[in-house]
């Protein structure tokens, strides 16, 4: 998503849970203030066979502008919707990992740094056609939205700017997007309804909304997020598909997390694994020293730069939806109040459906394009493995 001042516009990002993240969305604030996107979370869903796209977005703010909105791009005409205002925190709750199965691992090495080892040593057309044209308007939750199609990224400005929105922005960024001929959802909000920090700037999140929209490949517009990011931002991403999911081959959790899993399952017991984790097993466990080998080898070439993480993934069962509903005890440590709250999730999260959720921490220089979500794979073999509970391995 995109954020945007009604005194003026910045541009910065959006993303997805338990902690910040920041793609799809991005801020827009006056040349003399300030709004600044620390955190968001994003929950993404993918129909394959119908083209259908969806992603929800609940960006965190921070800043001294007294008013300003959001601009979301997508590649068509999105359908907006309010989602529940928890969605994220019952997210959160949903995909807890498990204790460790007693007697599974048999002689757990020990724990690794609080990052896990991986990131340690890191910083971490037609004249008669209007060039910009509104498609829609209506309001979701609080907030009042335009679905607006542009033709020229000069007429995107003047008609911002003809609507009291004075873009003190990147004009580069702006015109990535029209010369892709995507859509821009453009959405007004009033930090004043969120809470005031001492120093009279607000801290806030915005109601969780959803975009549905047809796409031809699983994209998520990390590119229009840059500007308002400072020098890096945490994004975490939920997402919901046919398989399991994976950020493309350079930001991919494949290296963390297999080195963390095959540290972890050289000491299991067989009879306790699943036929997957076995199956998995037989693939991988001559690679430890090769994962060892490229683990080391990413760390000499890539200064600075977080590796993505996994942080759980399942096939959704019959059994997991009942949890949400009540009808089965939730078999994970949490407040009974926020189980309660997990109903919610009833009908969002669907039977038979992949749910991966992972993490990465994007330098600025790594937001020049969007995200493409691919099948989770190594070294060109389908990986359908779950993390659900917690490892010898996981970082404490």
């Amino acid at each position: 998503m995109r954020m945007i001042t009604s005194t003026a516009m910045a541009i910065a990002i959006c993303a997805m849970a338990a902690s910040n993240a920041d793609p799809a969305c991005c801020y827009f604030s006056a040349m003399d203030k300030d709004v600044k996107q620390p955190g968001q979370r994003a929950f993404i869903t993918w129909d394959a066979a119908e083209n259908i796209e969806s992603f929800t977005v609940q960006p965190m703010f921070e800043g001294n502008a007294v008013d300003f909105g959001m601009v979301v791009p997508t590649p068509s005409q999105p359908k907006v919707a309010e989602m529940h205002k928890d969605l994220f925190k019952t997210l959160a709750v949903a995909t807890i990992l498990k204790a460790q199965t007693p007697g599974k691992f048999n002689c757990p090495p020990a724990a690794p740094t609080a990052d896990g080892g991986f990131n340690k040593g890191f910083g971490g057309g037609d004249p008669k056609k209007p060039a910009v044209k509104v498609l829609e308007a209506g309001t979701v939750g609080s907030l009042d939205y335009k679905i607006l199609e542009a033709e020229k990224t000069d007429a995107l400005f003047e008609w911002l700017k003809e609507n009291k929105y004075n873009y003190s922005g990147d004009k580069e960024t702006l015109e990535f997007y029209v010369a892709k001929k995507w859509f821009f959802t453009v959405m007004k909000i009033d930090p004043k309804q969120m809470k005031k920090k001492e120093d009279g700037s607000y801290l806030g999140e915005i109601t969780p909304t959803r975009f549905t929209f047809e796409s031809k490949k699983l994209v998520y517009p990390l590119r229009i997020t840059k500007i308002s990011v400072k020098d890096k931002t945490d994004a975490l991403f939920y997402v919901m598909a046919k398989e399991k999911m994976d950020l493309p081959e350079k930001f991919s959790y494949q290296l963390s997390f297999q080195t963390m899993w095959t540290t972890a399952f050289q000491w299991a017991e067989p009879k306790l694994c699943t036929e997957t984790e076995k199956a998995w097993w037989a693939l991988m466990k001559d690679k430890r020293q090769e994962l060892a080998q490229k683990a080391s080898e990413w760390r000499q070439k890539n200064p600075g730069r977080f590796l993505s993480t996994l942080e759980w993934s399942r096939r959704l069962t019959d059994d997991d939806l009942k949890m949400l509903s009540g009808e089965i005890k939730f078999d994970r440590v949490a407040p009974e109040e926020d189980v309660k709250k997990l109903a919610t999730l009833n009908g969002i999260l669907r039977r038979e459906q992949f749910v991966t959720k992972f993490r990465h921490v994007f330098l600025k220089d790594e937001m020049d394009d969007d995200l493409v979500f691919v099948e989770a794979s190594y070294n060109g073999q389908k990986d359908s493995v779950e993390h659900t509970e917690i490892l010898p391995s996981s970082p404490p």
